[in-house]
């Protein structure tokens, strides 16, 4: 009788366990659906960046499946550290320079993973229409971020206002100032606060999202502007290092790189924001 019951036990046992493998086999794999949304959180400056990624929210994200969350900062700190604390899964606000330089001080982890657009740095005057008409003595201010300050110093002296020392490049101070004809006092402000300050100046030297910010309009009210070919200060897409590869970050790149934000670019910006992808 032990016996009988202990082989009807064993018959139950085995056709109950292929019951359970002909189901698993039969159903489908448990994988996203086409359907799935995947979501994205990216720090921003207002403008451009937070417009461009609006574009791409309202226009080109959901048909992709992917939903976009920007956070808007005014400033070139916060939105890198937040990146590396965790609280972003991107930023776009910085060019490639900027980006390393922050690293090397901040023992961040940054990297960038898509190259969008490249805004001409610029100098501006609301008292003087032409560079020739610089007054001796004349307060000039620039970006005092190391990177954007080097890039300052080079466009005045691409355009004839001072001499930089030979292989100063694009990281110079003005320590690297060799010649100031005009005796210009050049004096560097936070970058967000040049706008502002310019009443109080005869030439400044603006980032573009703060000039654009600002009300001014780069390819019309600059009296010099840097040129976008061979500029090596593209504006990024940065992440954390290990997240490149990130599906909603491999999605968010595409869609950043697409024709349709090409022709938005080009056609908001009108050559006050160049774009740096495609044809």
């Amino acid at each position: 009788m032990r016996n009988f019951l202990s082989r009807k036990l064993f018959t139950i046992l085995s056709i109950s366990l292929i019951l359970i493998l002909v189901i698993a086999g039969c159903a489908p794999a448990q994988q996203p659906t086409d359907n799935t949304t995947l979501k994205v959180k990216v720090g921003a400056s207002p403008v451009p960046h937070a417009e461009i990624l609006a574009f791409v929210r309202d226009n080109l994200a959901a048909a992709a499946g992917l939903e976009i969350e920007i956070v808007e900062f005014t400033d070139y700190i916060q939105p890198n550290l937040a990146l590396n604390d965790g609280q972003l899964d991107a930023n776009f606000f910085q060019h490639l320079p900027y980006l390393e330089d922050f690293n090397a001080e901040r023992g961040t982890d940054l990297v960038s993973v898509a190259s969008v657009h490249i805004e001409p740095l610029g100098i501006y005057s609301k008292t003087i229409s032409n560079l020739n008409e610089v007054p001796d003595g004349a307060v000039v201010i620039i970006p005092n971020d190391a990177t954007n300050g080097g890039r300052a110093l080079n466009l005045l002296a691409a355009n004839g206002l001072i001499t930089l020392k030979e292989n100063a490049g694009f990281t110079a101070t003005v320590a690297d100032i060799a010649t100031n004809p005009k005796n210009l006092d050049i004096t560097e402000l936070e970058a967000a606060q040049l706008v502002r300050a310019l009443d109080d100046a005869t030439l400044a030297v603006i980032n573009g999202n703060y000039a654009l910010e600002g009300g001014l309009v780069p390819s019309k009210d600059a009296l010099a502007l840097e040129s976008g070919e061979n500029n090596p200060y593209v504006n990024i897409l940065a992440v954390k290092k290990g997240h490149e590869n990130d599906e909603a970050i491999e999605l968010l790149v595409k869609l950043l790189n697409s024709p349709e934000v090409k022709a938005f670019i080009e056609e908001k910006y009108a050559g006050s924001v160049l774009p740096a992808f495609g044809n």
